[in-house]
């Protein structure tokens, strides 16, 4: 029994071009599977628990929080190399004492970080890129670990967007983050920043009552990661030109500007850790134009391990060109359903900071398409979220803002645009 899981990569696409036509879009599907019960405990691990103790946390919110964080330590498995760390307009390391590396799951280990833990205290301000830095320097001392931190915070970055823009570059793909906001009171254009360079996820907690519930899945999550880094390897021909590479499912993840030169027509895209999952990536190449029946190949891709430069699965995208209007013109399904998808993220960020910017009209209208387009493509979570911002009569089609809306509601729909739907299958 191989104590690794065994990947795979599936790729929808439609391979005819117009004479004229010069994008070639594909959706890739990679799939890893294999024995997890094996795989897990003989994996090295390393987490980072941080916790926002700054003022805002006072009162029931740092209990909250107390909980949770200790919810995550009883999540950990044995072995696990962790800390727990308190942010504040700096970071320290609660657990271990020591403060300069991580400790080791054990049950005793666990008890400590809990009475550790049980003295968190709520005062001072909130520097996120400050509590990244030090996870990264602690995460550092594991280079073979699956290195993960949970990150949660109630309130604005107190940093400068330049400082903050740095460590974010200086530590980008190194670990991975997951990020949670509590509350009315955070920013989540500044968590999906840090979603976006570390390649993790954030989420929005509205009741800080679920807090733990939270710690808790994305805790287990972590551990049950077997493989610590997969990259997508894609070459492309001469002349040729990888116009993006994406993340659409489970959640949206512009990759595009992680690139890491192989050779001049081959790049490495990262994708973090992996568990049993199956993930789906977009990709678009643009073609030099091409003759009548001519076909190419304008990919070829690969699944590769960064620390073996072992390649796991590989696949390829094709372009052909056809007089055939049929073939040319149809649509891929999956293409199109996650190019829907991601144009529905972008209605909904657009009307969002036009609202925020005081531009109805232009609010109205995207916020409307999105409302139109997440009926359409079977997201009634999503419809449901637009409907308390917008007001769309059924009949007319006719939309307006809504005047008072719940910073709450507004935040949901905010950090609910990046996760996507899967393309129902037909029948289902």
């Amino acid at each position: 029994m191989s104590d690794q899981p065994a990947f795979t990569l599936t790729i929808d696409q439609n391979k005819y071009l117009s004479l004229d036509g010069r994008e070639v879009h594909a959706i890739l599907t990679v799939g890893a599977t294999g024995t997890a019960t094996v795989q897990t405990s003989a994996t090295e691990a390393a987490e980072v628990i941080i916790v926002d103790t700054s003022g805002s946390m006072s009162g029931s919110k740092i209990r909250e929080a107390r909980m949770a964080a200790v919810t995550a330590v009883q999540t950990l498995r044995d072995g696990v190399h962790f800390a727990v760390v308190s942010g504040t307009n700096r970071a320290k390391v609660v657990y271990p004492p020591s403060g300069d590396h991580l400790a080791m799951a054990s049950p005793a280990t666990r008890a400590e970080a809990e009475r550790a833990i049980a003295r968190l205290s709520a005062h001072g301000g909130t520097a996120i890129g400050e509590w990244i830095k030090l996870a990264g320097h602690l995460l550092t001392a594991h280079p073979s670990a699956i290195k993960h931190a949970l990150l949660m915070t109630d309130g604005q970055n107190n940093q400068s967007d330049d400082t903050f823009a740095d460590v974010l570059a200086a530590w980008s793909g190194t670990f991975v983050v997951d990020s949670l906001g509590v509350g009315d009171d955070w920013v989540p254009a500044e968590l999906r920043k840090v979603a976006e360079a570390m390649l993790g996820t954030f989420d929005f907690v509205r009741d800080q009552g679920d807090l733990p519930e939270y710690f808790r899945r994305l805790t287990q999550t972590s551990m049950s990661k077997t493989v610590p880094g997969l990259a997508l390897r894609v070459w492309v021909p001469q002349a040729a030109r990888l116009k993006f590479v994406k993340q659409v499912s489970p959640t949206l993840l512009d990759l595009t500007g992680k690139r890491t030169d192989v050779n001049p027509l081959t790049g490495d895209y990262p994708t973090g850790s992996w568990g049993q999952e199956e993930r789906e990536y977009h990709i678009c190449v643009e073609v030099p134009q091409g003759q009548i029946g001519q076909e190419i190949r304008a990919g070829w891709v690969k699944l590769v391990r960064p620390d073996t430069q072992e390649v796991v699965a590989s696949g390829n995208v094709l372009a052909q060109w056809t007089d055939d209007l049929a073939q040319s013109t149809r649509i891929n399904g999956k293409v199109a359903h996650y190019t829907g998808q991601a144009e529905l993220h972008d209605l909904i960020q657009d009307g969002l900071s036009a609202r925020a910017m005081g531009d109805t009209d232009t609010a109205t209208a995207r916020l409307a398409k999105a409302h139109r387009l997440a009926a359409e493509s079977g997201r009634e979570d999503t419809a449901r979220l637009l409907e308390k911002v917008v007001e769309v009569d059924p009949a007319t089609g006719t939309a307006r803002l809504r005047r008072a809306v719940d910073k709450a509601d507004e935040i949901e729909l905010d950090t609910g645009s990046v996760r996507t739907s899967r393309l129902r299958k037909e029948g289902s």
